[in-house]
């Protein structure tokens, strides 16, 4: 029997990869807005004062959301067992103990 070779898939689903794009749009369109403003004050106004980085903060947060969500397109492969008792009254299995190599070593 040949070793199967697991089912090549991505860590996201398309869920996680529209709020990402969404959380970039967010994140360039808070440093444009802080780059805007009343040219007299450089900037020192609601827009680049305030709006702006209350938009680069949405925009962190749908990036971490977009990365801790789980998204239900991707199945999950279970490889162990799901429970594992912590008491047996089964008599543990021991390995038998290697066997000496057939040659010996030069020292």
């Amino acid at each position: 029997m040949q070793p199967t070779k697991p089912a090549f898939r991505f860590a996201f689903g398309p869920r996680n990869y529209r709020l990402m794009w969404a959380g970039l749009a967010l994140l360039a369109a808070g440093f444009i807005t802080m780059m805007f403003g009343d040219k007299a004050n450089y900037g020192e106004d609601f827009v680049g004062i305030t709006l702006g980085p209350l938009l680069l903060i949405a925009g962190f947060i749908v990036e971490f959301g977009a990365i801790m969500v789980r998204d239900k397109s991707v199945v999950a492969v279970a490889d162990a067992p799901a429970i594992t008792p912590a008491f047996t009254t089964e008599a543990p299995v021991v390995a038998a103990p290697a066997a000496a190599p057939a040659y010996k070593r030069p020292y």
